[in-house]
């Protein structure tokens, strides 16, 4: 999960967010077909402007009475048998909308965060806890069904307040006055937030201040549409175990007046304010950060302790936002490659080395590759900082570098990896395969592009052996997921005597036994089958079965045909083993 992070909170496919606009997008459609058709332009702007008053309103008046009576009034006694019959289908369509607007409204009112529902960044706020881990651990299951085990999930005990780095756009209103929050779901749209459950108290504390300062600084917030005003967003980072603090002032501009004494301002309020930071965002782009920074005030860094090291954190490095989980999902990843004190390690994407850095105990040498020229530096100096010395950094693509080890001879006993949520790609799993390291630790914060992911391992010979998920997303749809392959080596092989006669091995049906095929439709499938169906599915095919093979023992007998899903399931196996 290394890429940088974009603007907003990680909103992901936010089930509530859409089925809480339901309601008011299906009312705004059947009211503008309706009215359309009848009324001409003028009267669909006006139908679609009522229609949004009464999903304002939602249940505070009986809204099929009131369109009723409105319809009445507008077409008179004059109606045709086709009017009503539309009246009808629109009255049908407002019950529905009622009743979902109903349901929405009252999650709404039960909600613990007034903006839950225009946020979208906590999917789960309002389900409990365990709920919440019953879920993700049903969808991994099934996700990772076909690969591997996986263990329960490991969930927080503290699942509030976890974020160590927040992040506020600022805005104003039509009158000018600033306001700071979250982009709405899938918009550009900024919902004023003054605290949230999951992000760190005093990032969120700081935050108000800066607000509280701007009118008397006489500092304007940034605009989008016009291009004009200073502020455009505010970063925090904060180090649970050192609490050292990172202020980051995102500005359109360089030019920055009287930013000393704002910092000065600031620091009197907040002293626990270690470095500020001026970044310099001034293109349009839904990035946050900009590629010039200005120190203002401390270091211009952070450090934090994780696992028993410590790092240097920058304000554009890649540090895991809830380092509680973060030392649980490290030491799983560890644990799983089962490090000996002898092996030569890999830490592809490798950010500022963090992994690669806790591992070095365990392990002969570790070498950490990244593409982030930023995070590289960070790496040396976290390595130096905790007087480490067999642990090296390269600032390279980990696919070409592992290729080109591969091609120098040169080996690799575990790989890990920890790849954005958009998953790794097919050139570096091709390089994995070329180097053949004996196991590969994947480390993975999206499940749809990890199960991907292992499909490509398993057909370039590595095997999934057991899985874990471990909740770093608490009141999210999001979870981080650890994940040990093991290589399969072609030469570990067992010699058993069989009789040929008993299989009813013949030319065709050498590459797969009676039994692999049934184990294959079983892992894949969840289903069984017999041998009696196989052969069905084998004759139908034009495959060679034995001649007297599962035939019935009498003329009249009655044999039982495989059902066409299961037949999909034997054909999908055959084709596996290359007998079609």
């Amino acid at each position: 999960m290394n890429s940088g992070e974009k603007s907003g909170r990680k909103s992901g496919e936010n089930t509530w967010q859409k089925t809480g606009e339901w309601s008011d997008k299906k009312l705004g459609e059947k009211a503008r077909k309706y009215q359309g058709e009848k009324s001409g332009k003028n009267s669909e702007k006006e139908t679609w402007r009522k229609s949004e008053q009464w999903s304002d309103k939602k249940l505070g008046e009986n809204p099929r009475k009131n369109s009723g009576e409105k319809s009445d009034k507008k077409f008179g006694e004059k109606q045709t048998k086709w009017r009503k019959e539309s009246a009808e289908g629109q009255q049908r369509g407002e019950r529905k909308a009622e009743d979902k607007a109903f349901s929405k409204e009252t999650k709404k009112n039960r909600s613990q965060c007034p903006v839950f529902r225009k946020c979208g960044g906590c999917q789960l706020l309002d389900m409990p806890y365990k709920k919440q881990l019953e879920l993700k651990q049903k969808q991994l299951e099934t996700l990772l069904k076909p690969f591997c085990r996986l263990e329960a999930m490991i969930g927080m005990e503290d699942p509030y307040h976890y974020r160590n780095k927040v992040h506020a756009v600022f805005d104003h209103d039509k009158k000018g006055n600033p306001f700071s929050g979250v982009y709405e779901a899938n918009s550009h749209r900024v919902v004023p937030v003054e605290s949230c459950l999951i992000e760190d108290e005093k990032a969120d504390e700081i935050i108000g201040t800066i607000r509280g300062m701007l009118k008397s600084f006489k500092i304007r917030t940034y605009d989008e549409d016009t291009g004009y005003g200073l502020l455009r967003h505010v970063l925090i980072r904060r180090g649970f175990t050192t609490g050292e603090i990172m202020v980051v002032l995102v500005t359109a501009s360089p030019i920055f007046p009287s930013k000393n004494n704002f910092v000065k301002a600031l620091r009197d309020k907040h002293p626990e304010i270690t470095t500020a930071i001026q970044n310099v965002n001034g293109r349009g782009t839904s990035m946050v950060l900009g590629d010039k920074e200005h120190v203002l005030y401390g270091k211009g860094y952070i450090e934090d302790i994780l696992c028993g090291y410590r790092f240097r954190i920058s304000s554009k490095s890649f540090y895991q936002v809830n380092p509680v989980q973060t030392e649980i999902l490290y030491k799983k990843a560890i644990e799983a490659a089962g490090l000996t004190g002898n092996e030569r390690v890999i830490d592809a994407y490798c950010g500022i080395g963090t992994i690669g850095i806790v591992a070095s105990q365990y392990a002969k040498e570790v070498i950490g590759v990244e593409l982030n020229r930023d995070a590289v530096k960070d790496a040396i100096e976290n390595a130096k900082l905790n007087d480490v010395s067999n642990v090296k950094f390269y600032c390279n693509d980990a696919g070409k570098f592992m290729e080109n080890m591969a091609e120098s001879g040169e080996h690799a006993d575990v790989v890990f990896l920890d790849p954005p949520r958009s998953g790794s790609t097919v050139e570096f799993i091709d390089s994995v395969a070329k180097l053949k390291p004996a196991k590969v630790v994947y480390v993975s914060c999206g499940p749809e592009t990890l199960a991907r992911d292992l499909e490509l391992f398993r057909k370039r010979g590595y095997e999934a052996r057991k899985g874990w998920g471990i909740d770093l997303f608490p009141m999210t749809a999001h979870v981080e997921t650890v994940v040990c392959l093991s290589r399969k080596n072609p030469d570990d092989r067992i010699e058993i005597d069989l009789s040929l006669d008993e299989l009813d091995i013949t030319t065709a049906e050498s590459k797969a036994t009676y039994e692999e095929i049934k184990d294959y439709v079983l892992k894949n499938h969840s289903m069984k089958v017999s041998s009696l169906y196989i052969s069905q599915v084998k004759r139908k095919l034009g495959l060679e079965i034995g001649t007297s093979y599962n035939l019935p023992k009498s003329e009249d007998a009655r044999v039982p045909q495989c059902p066409l899903n299961k037949e999909k399931a034997i054909t999908e196996a055959l084709n596996h083993f290359s007998m079609i």
